[in-house]
């Protein structure tokens, strides 16, 4: 179950910890540079993500954390599970009526339903601590396990797009999705029902 550090609004927030059944979630801080370098700098993450250059130095790191210091258009978390980096999972609000869901994580760590639980958890997040109606998110055309993670947390397809992926220096198509607060609100015993199925 989500249990959060109460703020005051969303986008004047500081920062956060979020917790789930095996997930911390927490801002990053210069001392996460390495652990980011490591699992970031995979071309096959690299792919899949508009933003992510690659190779992925520490450099990349150091402005990444640093930016979400200064920055109010991201709100980003590391995923930890037993203490150890995973991800980042986080809102992007560079477009103010669409902020959108983006995530990723270290290669080792997928399949393993990290992913989704960490989704989850932002979108509590978001939903909860905004007052905002709709959140989007964006999976490859190519990365169905992307798109399966976006279903499973209620997203609906809303249609193909091209956005540009930095690694590619090109466009791509995406899937495009978006869920409503209403859609979220119905949602909202995923993790009980999770539990009592298995």
């Amino acid at each position: 179950m989500l249990q959060e550090i109460p703020i005051s609004t969303f986008r004047e927030a500081r920062p956060c910890v979020l917790e789930t059944e095996r997930l911390t979630l927490r801002r990053p801080t210069l001392a996460d540079v390495k652990a980011i370098t490591r699992l970031a700098d995979d071309r096959r993450i690299a792919e899949n993500t508009r933003r992510l250059p690659h190779p992925y130095s520490s450099d990349d790191a150091v402005q990444f954390v640093r930016a979400l210091a200064d920055d109010s258009q991201e709100t980003a978390f590391l995923i930890e599970t037993n203490q150890e980096p995973i991800g980042i999972v986080g809102i992007n609000w560079r477009a103010p009526d669409v902020p959108a869901l983006g995530y990723w994580l270290g290669v080792a760590h997928w399949g393993r339903g990290y992913g989704t639980e960490a989704a989850r958890a932002a979108i509590d997040y978001f939903f909860e601590e905004s007052e905002q109606d709709l959140l989007l998110a964006y999976a490859r055309v190519s990365n169905p396990a992307s798109r399966n993670i976006l279903e499973k947390c209620g997203f609906q397809w809303t249609g193909v797009e091209l956005h540009r992926f930095e690694v590619l220096g090109s466009s791509a198509p995406v899937d495009a999705f978006r869920l409503s607060r209403n859609v979220w609100a119905s949602l909202k015993t995923w993790a009980s029902a999770a539990r009592r199925t298995g």
